[in-house]
């Protein structure tokens, strides 16, 4: 009981860290092809 109350709670910052990741570098992908392209990203 006690090994999955510990897995469950600390699951959360993973997929927590790993949603953030993946809107970044959509982000981050999306800023520098409007560098590149001398348009500002809004």
């Amino acid at each position: 009981m006690t090994v999955g109350l510990t897995i469950y709670v600390l699951m959360w910052p993973i997929f927590v860290g790993v949603t953030m990741f993946v809107i970044a570098r959509g982000f981050f992908k999306e800023w520098a092809q409007a560098r590149r392209e001398g348009r500002m990203i809004i």
